[in-house]
């Protein structure tokens, strides 16, 4: 398989684990927001902006490795 292939298919397959983990903490974070919300509101608030973060920073580093990865030529 050439190198351009195989960057492609470990790059859907990356981008499919971290969706997929993403659904399963989207799926549970309602029930993860009212028990914090016993708490403290504030607490589950921050729970949400943190996941939501959390979910573009990924992509966002993941995308800074690739381009710092082009750039040294692997």
């Amino acid at each position: 398989m050439s190198e351009r292939g195989t960057s492609n298919r470990s790059s859907a397959i990356a981008a499919a684990v971290i969706l997929g983990v993403t659904g399963l903490v989207f799926y549970y974070m309602p029930a993860m927001m009212m028990s914090l919300s016993e708490v403290s509101p504030w607490l589950s608030y921050a729970l949400g902006i943190f996941f939501v973060l959390a979910f573009f920073a990924v992509f966002w580093l993941r995308g800074k490795r690739q381009q710092k990865r082009e750039e040294n030529g692997d």
